[in-house]
């Protein structure tokens, strides 16, 4: 007769992360999603100036996995416009890219580095 055997376990989670830009980038072995959070920061008692906090959170998956979390967020967003209607570009960014348009020439002449700064 086979024992019946109890197991415990603990869900650890952290704390939610609210991604401002996110960046996707692959390696024949592995997906890396890193989602930032960017964050000015003000404090009255110090004489150094602001300062910007950096949170980030990096998932890694292989490349099946991967394809499964994009079928995943597809099958999820066609229920949320169902229900909600169509997810557009809000008004005020498409506001700021038009403001903003003339300056793309100039900043595509420029060699542009990585940055978690847009």
């Amino acid at each position: 007769m086979e024992e019946e055997r109890k197991v415990n376990f603990g869900v650890s989670s952290r704390e939610p992360l609210f991604a401002h830009e996110t960046s996707v980038n692959f390696n024949p072995t592995q997906f890396i999603l890193d989602f930032k959070c960017i964050t000015p920061l003000t404090d009255v008692r110090t004489q150094t100036g602001p300062m910007i906090s950096i949170k980030h959170d990096t998932i890694l998956l292989d490349p099946y996995h991967t394809k499964q979390v994009y079928q995943l967020l597809s099958r999820v967003i066609e229920k949320y416009e169902k229900e909600f209607g169509k997810i557009e570009k809000p008004k005020a960014l498409k506001e700021f890219e038009k403001k903003h348009k003339g300056k793309e020439k100039e900043a595509s002449d420029k060699v542009k580095a990585p940055s978690y700064f847009g």
